[in-house]
């Protein structure tokens, strides 16, 4: 039994009362407070404080005029790569000779040659704009059916992978009917030779017959994705402030982190900045965080987004305070000098405690306090004495007791199976006897009698795996006898398996079951499989049967493991999830799997020191 804690209260309430006799002013923990609110922390604070308040303003005017300049020069450059798009689109919209290059392609009466000379002029077209522009990359001219042209490398052949009609921007590009539609961000995906795809931005339009205005085919203008990208991510705010780009509808459009493309802000409160036409600065909360932003607006309707924490711009400031605040503590540190000299005395004892207390951490419960006075730290170095001596006490208590329990489940486990197993065995003999089978009988009680030398334990309750496979070979002949059947054994045994150690008749039960259970319903031979291989440094062994496996039902109350104490199986099973339990580390798992094929129970099984090859 755990003896309940005692603690010596007379001697602690002698001990309080003396303390609490002395004034308030000469303990040392009082003393030590007032010198550092009054040396360091009341002038400290208020310098800082005044100056902060005084500077603020200015750094952050100074930053946000810097931020806002830079926000408008990356708006004015982004805009002009977008009117690029927005011209080169106009360009081939208004363009009679390639439209008529692309209603000639619909005539039926149009030679082989004749088509191909239109495509190779069309394509050479498209070809030399890209060349009179730094920032178009890909220009394409496609139709839902028939031929579609494209500048570089582009393949009619992943064209061909697509339906047209599928791409929501050629809806859209249906119902404005000529006006452009932008799309955010991404990889073109009908150029370039195999997954090779070019980082692009496109815009496109329908194009028109303007004889009856009908459409004919679709322009896309693909700028250069990448340089567009890098002008965004040059720009600086703050250490980890950036840029993006959102449409009208507060949808991201250009962002370094791909992840977000056509995706809308999240934060509501920078959501409702952006949706603003009246500001193009502001402030806003994310995850309780202050952020500043900018914005400014490009020329095609999208917005230029910049935010930072506000605490990355006040930097500057923060050192600054920084500063102040490391002068003030360096102009009271000879103040102080001679104060802890005087208290070293008083200190030295408190270490000498802290250091017994770092070895209670470590676990080592037999040290004890040499501090010996007549203040508070003395008052704690006999409590934690006290402590420390009921602790180590109570551990081994605790110990004993907790191995006493253990060795009471073993005992209790073994006599659970071992008489189920001397029954059946017998039962099986003395029928063979009342049958007159003297030679199966004979060979049964031979079997038998090598098993239970080899099961009896004189070594100890654990046997390395070969032993185990040893007596499981002795326990199916004895089995073939019982049942009238063959049963095939078939051992794969990884090298250096052999010696690991587990209690005796862990894996008996299992194969028992495998053959009741699996084999004799099916009234013919079958096979149990054995394997072991290594698995980090412990061992795992799967044990498999070829019979009729178990049904769901059975399986799921096997599971439960509470639900299957009333028969042998239950019995046989419980026993190898608690030798699993009390021998092998928390890690070691028993898992078992079943279907029309048999059944596979397999053991993963970890020493408890986490190494070596014992249990």
């Amino acid at each position: 039994m755990i003896e309940a804690v005692t603690w010596n209260t007379d001697e602690w309430k002698k001990r309080r009362d003396h303390m609490n006799k002395k004034p308030l002013i000469k303990k040392f923990s009082t003393k030590v407070i007032l010198a550092i609110c009054i040396g360091i922390l009341i002038p400290t604070s208020f310098i800082s404080v005044f100056y902060f308040i005084s500077s603020s303003n200015i750094v952050k005017e100074n930053v946000r005029e810097s931020s806002l300049q830079t926000s408008t020069q990356a708006a004015e450059s982004l805009s002009f790569a977008l009117s690029v798009g927005s011209d080169m689109s106009d360009l081939l919209y208004s363009n009679k000779r390639l439209q008529e290059m692309v209603k000639m392609d619909r005539e039926p009466q149009l030679s082989r040659i004749d088509k191909e000379q239109n495509y190779d002029e069309i394509k050479t077209f498209l070809n030399s704009q890209i060349f009179s522009s730094s920032f178009v990359r890909i220009l394409y001219i496609l139709k839902e059916e028939g031929t579609s042209w494209g500048s570089g490398t582009f393949s009619p052949v992943k064209l061909s992978k697509y339906h047209l009609v599928d791409f929501d921007w050629i809806q859209e590009s249906k119902k404005k009917d000529g006006a452009l539609v932008w799309r955010g961000l991404q990889y073109d995906l009908f150029s370039g030779a195999g997954e090779n795809t070019e980082l692009v931005l496109p815009v496109t339009r329908v194009m028109k017959d303007f004889t009856n205005m009908g459409n004919i085919a679709y322009i896309q203008v693909n700028l250069d994705g990448k340089s567009i990208l890098n002008k965004i991510e040059q720009l600086k705010l703050g250490k980890t402030g950036h840029f993006f780009v959102v449409n009208d509808k507060g949808q991201i459009m250009i962002d370094s982190n791909m992840d977000k493309i056509n995706k809308t802000v999240e934060n509501p409160d920078l959501f409702k900045h952006i949706q603003n036409k009246n500001t193009d600065e502001f402030e806003f909360k994310n995850n309780d965080e202050l952020f500043y932003g900018v914005k400014q607006p490009l020329s095609n309707g999208w917005s230029l987004v910049g935010i930072v924490p506000i605490k990355e711009i006040t930097g500057e400031l923060t050192k600054l305070q920084q500063i102040t605040i490391l002068i003030s503590i360096l102009f009271t540190l000879f103040a102080v000098v001679f104060g802890l000299i005087a208290t070293n005395k008083v200190t030295k004892p408190i270490k000498k405690l802290t250091e017994q207390m770092r070895q209670v951490g470590k676990g080592n419960f037999k040290v004890r306090s040499e501090v010996n006075s007549n203040d508070e730290i003395g008052l704690m170095s006999d409590q934690f004495n006290q402590m420390t001596k009921q602790v180590d006490q109570l551990l081994e208590q605790v110990k004993e007791e907790q191995s006493l329990k253990t060795e009471a489940e073993l005992r209790a486990i073994k006599h659970r199976i071992n008489p189920h197993f001397l029954f059946n065995t017998l039962t099986t003999i003395r029928w063979l006897v009342q049958f007159k089978q003297t030679d199966k009988a004979n060979t049964a009680l031979s079997a038998l009698s090598r098993l239970l030398e080899a099961s009896m334990g004189k070594n100890g309750n654990f046997v390395t795996l070969h032993q185990e496979l040893e007596i499981i070979e002795r326990f199916l002949v004895i089995l073939q006898i019982r049942y009238d059947q063959t049963f095939d054994l078939q051992l794969t045994i990884e090298a250096g398996t052999e010696v690991f150690v587990i209690p005796r008749m862990l894996i008996q039960p299992i194969v028992e079951n495998a053959a009741f259970h699996g084999l004799v319903p099916t009234g013919k031979s079958g096979n149990i499989s054995i394997k072991a291989s290594t698995l980090n440094n412990g061992v795992k062994i799967e044990v498999h049967d070829n019979g009729i496996g178990i049904q769901k039902d059975r399986l799921d109350q096997i599971r439960r493991k509470g639900e299957t104490k009333n028969s042998f199986l239950g019995i046989g099973l419980n026993h190898v999830y608690d030798s699993v339990r009390l021998y092998f580390s928390p890690v070691s798992t028993v898992t078992i799997k079943s279907g029309e094929h048999g059944t596979l129970v397999t053991l993963e099984l970890f020493p408890k020191d986490g190494g070596g090859k014992h249990v």
